[in-house]
């Protein structure tokens, strides 16, 4: 049972992408093309993998942070403030405007569970909650109550997929089939924008040196990502599956799945959807801000612990405003348009860098570096590239 001490870093990237948004998503796809984009999540879990295995690696072996590594590799000055300033934009200010959707897509889970029909003061105790979790400060605490709510998540998003009973060879033939129109275009670079998502990239380097700081782990760090990873995307899967049994056009959100769900299936799918949905949304509340203030450690090069006042400060800006977003029932749009925008233009950017970092010969030896990998990670820049154009082209 040795394994179980290895479990962390991994569960908790997978708890962070698994959100309000990526289960909105995953909805609209499942509910307007049925399983027919399936495959495009495929394509995210694979660029996911590669892409976190790049960021764990090293800092793994630099036992750094991605950001810090960046500051401190990039040599020239107005390039180096540049990026930095984009990470800091970004990763702060995109954070914050998510976190809205995450404690109100967690305050929307308690209620599909108790019934009620509007938020009132749910966020608060969303907030709550987390606050606790992140000011205790012990990453063992952190780790053990994120690994409880995924586990909570994937258990109920699965267990209200399978009383769907879907069709396996359709399900296999949208895993497997790429089918693309204009239609549907936007929602594939959607599913793939949510699942490779790059403040993970800056959350996961940190993570496993918080966890371990010994090269050692590196292969028991690749095989708890990439379980972790599978299993999120499995859970992605699932809510597809889901929204699929509906098939409405009308379907927009988790509470129009839950009614949709209801004449079919009962009570007990609304339960285990909303249970699923304030996992999903605590734990991306709870990893959102701690992202942030990782990512802020590693851009000013601060010293100390989660406890620290500096770390602190940060994680617990953007859970306020979170919060005061959710309460006050504003409308975050445009913040969070930006945010999409800024995070459209930092994936690719933050990919090759990834790419220039793993083959730079003086970060890293030979046997840390694998020429078999660069192609697929060239490939999945094309993809980020493509990403960042559809940002480009949305804000204007």
């Amino acid at each position: 049972m040795n394994w179980i001490k290895d479990v962390g870093p991994g569960v908790l990237i997978a708890a962070a992408f698994i959100g309000p948004g990526t289960v909105t998503l995953c909805t609209i796809a499942g509910a307007s093309y049925g399983y027919s984009l399936l495959w495009a999540l495929l394509l995210s879990i694979i660029a996911t993998i590669v892409l976190q295995e790049m960021a764990l690696r090293i800092g793994l072996i630099t036992n750094k942070g991605l950001a810090e590594v960046i500051r401190v590799s990039i040599k020239n000055k107005f390039i180096n403030r540049l990026l930095i300033l984009l990470i800091l934009c970004s990763i702060l200010i995109g954070n914050a405007a998510y976190e809205a959707g995450n404690i109100t897509g967690a305050s929307l889970g308690i209620i599909a569970i108790i019934g009620r029909e509007t938020l009132n003061y749910i966020p608060l105790l969303i907030g709550f909650i987390a606050f606790i979790i992140l000011y205790i400060g012990d990453y063992k605490v952190l780790e053990r109550s994120l690994i409880f709510l995924v586990i909570t998540m994937s258990v109920s998003f699965m267990i209200t997929a399978i009383m769907t009973k879907p069709d396996l060879f359709s399900l296999l033939d949208g895993l497997f089939m790429p089918k693309i129109n204009s239609e549907s275009l936007l929602v594939v670079l959607g599913l793939i924008g949510t699942t490779v998502v790059p403040y993970n990239l800056f959350l996961h380097s940190s993570l496993v040196k918080e966890k371990w700081n010994d090269i050692s782990k590196l292969k028991t760090a690749r095989i708890e990502s990439f379980i972790s990873i599978i299993i999120g995307g499995i859970v992605s899967m699932a809510i597809i599956i889901t929204a699929a049994s509906v098939s409405n056009d009308n379907v927009k959100s988790v509470m129009d799945l839950a009614k949709g769900l209801e004449p079919l299936y009962g009570k007990f799918a609304i339960y285990f959807l909303g249970i699923g949905l304030f996992a999903s949304g605590i734990t991306s509340s709870i990893t959102a801000p701690l992202a942030a203030a990782y990512v802020a450690k590693s851009c000013f090069g601060w010293s100390g612990s989660l406890k620290s006042l500096n770390f602190r400060i940060v994680w617990f800006f953007v859970l306020l405003i979170g919060v005061i977003v959710s309460l006050l029932k504003l409308n975050p749009i445009e913040v969070i348009k930006f945010a999409q925008f800024s995070n459209s233009l930092l994936l690719p950017i933050v990919a090759i860098l990834l790419f220039w970092l793993i083959n730079n010969k003086t970060i890293f030896k030979n046997s840390y570096s694998y020429k078999s990998q660069n192609i697929l990670v060239i490939v999945i820049i094309l993809i980020t590239i493509i990403l960042g154009a559809k940002g480009v082209i949305s804000l204007i």
